[in-house]
């Protein structure tokens, strides 16, 4: 994605894959990443189910595209949601699709919409499969819109021991500053969350209780942090260093 423009997302909604809670920080998640031109949840409206859905429709301009269950057990929304979203692939209108559910029946869709060189944010629960995860660029887990502030039993902030003790996560930032660094081993730590975002879709600093990169690479204790002046001192860069370089 560029800096010098907004991109156009289409928000495709699976709403019976996700929960209305969300809806509110969903919205604003997306609006860090581009403007929603065109918002569509996919259910069938006569179930009671979806009730909770059915109250918030109108107060976030989201349209609703009714699909009826005509054969029990079989899911009639992800077809109906998947041909909607090639429909809009092919008028060329957009620059990425933001697909809101935890179904993998969406793997195949992400990996078509990727090879048309659109980008793909998925966003669905920890229990979202791995491949509908590895499809997207980038994955959020909903559970992290939820979290508040002042709620501490949502997502707990992980401590400098457990963070230490995941051996995915620490290879995943040594191997981001490494591929960042310069002949010190300094890397910017704006690189690093660039080089971590191309490895690992679902990475967020959220899914382990912390705010920002810079927070959790602090807390691990692993790495060295520097700040510089840049633009004459008028502002800051922070660059990380893994501290077992010499």
């Amino acid at each position: 994605m560029t800096d010098d423009k907004t991109e156009k997302l289409a928000v495709l909604i699976d709403a019976e894959n996700a929960q209305p809670a969300i809806i509110e920080e969903l919205l604003i998640e997306i609006a860090k990443y581009g403007t929603a031109n065109v918002k569509r949840i996919y259910g069938d409206w006569t179930s009671p189910d979806l009730k909770g859905w059915k109250e918030v429709l109108l107060r976030y301009s989201i349209q609703p595209i009714q699909q009826f269950r005509y054969t029990s057990g079989k899911n009639a929304t992800d077809s109906a949601m998947i041909i909607d979203a090639m429909d809009l692939l092919y008028t060329s209108r957009f620059d990425g699709f933001c697909i809101v559910s935890s179904d993998s029946d969406f793997t195949k869709l992400a990996s078509r919409i990727r090879e048309a060189g659109l980008i793909v944010f998925g966003f669905g629960e920890k229990k979202t499969p791995e491949a509908f995860v590895a499809a997207c660029d980038k994955f959020i887990f909903t559970e992290v819109l939820r979290a508040k502030d002042d709620d501490a039993e949502t997502i707990q902030r992980k401590t400098t021991g457990e963070l230490k003790q995941d051996t995915k996560l620490v290879t995943l930032l040594r191997n981001a500053v490494e591929a960042s660094s310069d002949e010190n081993g300094w890397a910017h730590l704006a690189a690093v969350g660039s080089n971590i975002a191309k490895q690992a879709s679902e990475f967020d600093p959220r899914n382990y209780g912390y705010k920002k990169l810079g927070e959790l690479v602090a807390a691990t204790r692993l790495f060295q942090i520097e700040e510089r002046d840049v633009g004459n001192g008028h502002a800051t860069a922070v660059y990380i260093r893994d501290r077992r370089k010499k």
